[in-house]
């Protein structure tokens, strides 16, 4: 067995780990990991922008209000604080790195989306921001002689003994480090519909998991209201929400406008409520979408402003300033993951986690648009910073425990009693998707449910399946609606419930604050 050692090595090749290894390397060796290609995370596809308080009219007290609001009474007020106080300050280090955000003479020109009461997105490459930010950001780390990329190469799962994480197992053996960031991304492309690539199926969220790791508010899921629904495709193109910020419509298949009788704020209702109205919508007419229409506002600035999405959709054969474009939810995000602190520490010693594998309480039951990217960068380079208190050097091969070394997961055969992916997706999508209850629920929990509470059983169950019943179990436990988690038996939000699902491997979901389960898991002192 080969093994190989760095001072860091980070799982994913997203902005979150990618931004993360650029602060770590400022004080020694970086390896990243990447099962695919550097272009192929979801980061690259994220059209909207990133949040920031940077309008003459805006403040971060604003931009937190904001946040709060749509999370639902779940948020963490700290790490919000941190988020939102942290913004303005990241937007100026990206342009530091290379990023052109689109201006409008010599300040930056701030889009509007839903759940904002200021424009304050911060967006580049007419709708593609995601791939600018990360053509950016990629340079930079090819560019820099402490950073050792590893793509095409999967981790098979965490070096760790229950106490301790020592880094990863490749095909070829092990890497070895003192601190290992996960940065994998989500996993909302366990769901037949979905805005994200193919592989955000949670795979770090079962690594995590099934090294001793503790998850919290896995049940929180969002699904994004406006995905392009094309006849037999499951993966969906995502309409990004800015679209509707600028004045976009939402019309039934009758071509009748819907939301301003459902809420306030029309089409800029939170993502949450919006969805369960398309969704609603599409129920009552019997018809597979509702649409999109910018038919009344200018095709030149619609064309301009959104040259990405129009691109692509004339690929498709829309024209978007001019066509109805069909749209329905998909799942778009994951609330949830793994849960850390405001330095990403997980509750296992030597794992930090960043990005969307991650929970750091900021997003509470609902995110705010374009507070995903700002996250990954807030977060990240925090985590980079934590990385920098190890020792200097290359961890010694001779610091993992041997047993640690040999306990080499297998690659997950799947069981002819489970599900392919495929009918795993079709399963989630039904059992735990935008309308949920307990008899939908218990059929995707109790697929294989000895694999969460048996280590042996959950190390040969595939990360899919596990992953769907960890969603579908947080759910069950969950008996009221709130943000992006909706039980038509338990239609009502419960003050009661505003607290958090905590689940680690071998034990029933426990409930309690986020605080508490930090407290009680990542053994950090108090928030600073």
């Amino acid at each position: 067995m080969d093994v190989r050692t760095t001072r860091t090595l980070v799982l994913g090749s997203g902005l979150a780990g990618q931004y993360a290894a650029l602060r770590a390397a400022e004080s020694g060796e970086v390896v990243i990991v990447t099962r695919g290609a550097m272009q192929e995370s979801a980061s690259f596809w994220a059209q909207g922008g990133v949040a920031a308080a940077v309008g003459l009219d805006d403040t971060a007290g604003l931009h937190e209000a904001d946040t709060l609001r749509v999370g639902r009474g779940l948020n963490r007020l700290v790490a919000v604080e941190l988020l939102t106080e942290e913004a303005p300050r990241h937007i100026r280090r990206l342009h530091d790195l290379g990023v052109d955000f689109e201006q409008h003479g010599e300040e930056l020109e701030l889009a509007l989306e839903a759940g904002h009461s200021r424009r304050r997105i911060a967006h580049a490459g007419g709708g593609g921001t995601g791939r600018v930010v990360m053509e950016a950001v990629v340079r930079r780390v090819i560019e820099h002689p402490q950073i050792t990329i590893l793509d095409g190469t999967p981790a098979w799962g965490l070096v760790a003994d229950g106490e301790r994480c020592y880094g990863a197992h490749v095909p070829d053996g092990v890497i070895l480090a003192h601190q290992t960031i996960l940065a994998t991304g989500g996993m909302a492309s366990l769901f037949a519909r979905s805005t994200n690539p193919a592989g955000s199926r949670g795979q770090g969220v079962a690594m995590a998991w099934r090294a001793g790791a503790s998850l919290i508010d896995m049940e929180f899921q969002q699904f994004h209201p406006t995905a392009l629904v094309l006849p037999g495709e499951g993966d969906c193109f995502l309409v990004s929400e800015a679209v509707r910020g600028e004045g976009a419509h939402l019309v039934d298949v009758a071509g009748v406008r819907f939301m301003p009788g459902v809420h306030p704020d029309a089409e800029l209702a939170p993502r949450d409520e919006l969805t369960r109205a398309v969704t609603q919508r599409m129920h009552e007419t019997d018809h597979p979408s509702v649409y999109l229409t910018l038919a009344h506002l200018d095709p030149t600035m619609v064309h301009h402003r959104f040259a990405a999405i129009s691109g692509r959709l004339a690929e498709l054969g829309f024209d978007l300033a001019r066509d109805r474009i069909p749209v329905a939810p998909a799942a778009h995000f994951t609330m949830g993951g793994v849960l850390t602190s405001l330095h990403a520490r997980t509750s296992l010693p030597g794992l930090l986690a960043v990005g969307e594998v991650a929970c750091t309480g900021v997003h509470g039951a609902n995110r705010l648009a374009s507070n995903s990217l700002l996250e990954c960068l807030v977060f990240a380079d925090r985590a980079g910073l934590v990385t920098q208190e190890s020792p200097a050097g290359s961890v010694d091969a001779a610091v993992a425990p041997i047993s640690a070394l040999e306990d080499r997961p297998p690659m997950p055969a799947r069981p002819a009693a489970l599900p392919d992916l495929q009918a795993t997706r079709q399963l989630l999508w039904a059992g735990a998707g935008v309308i949920r209850d307990a008899a939908s629920l218990a059929a995707v929990s109790t697929i294989a449910p000895e694999a969460l509470t048996d280590r042996a059983v959950a190390a040969a169950t595939p990360a899919d399946v596990l992953v769907a019943m960890l969603v579908a179990r947080a759910a069950q436990a969950r008996e009221e609606s709130r943000g992006g988690h909706f039980r038509s038996d338990f239609p009502a939000e419960d003050p009661a419930w505003q607290q958090h699902v905590i689940q680690r491997i071998g034990g029933e979901p426990i409930f309690g604050s986020f605080e508490d389960a930090l407290q009680r898991t990542t053994h950090e002192d108090a928030p600073r």
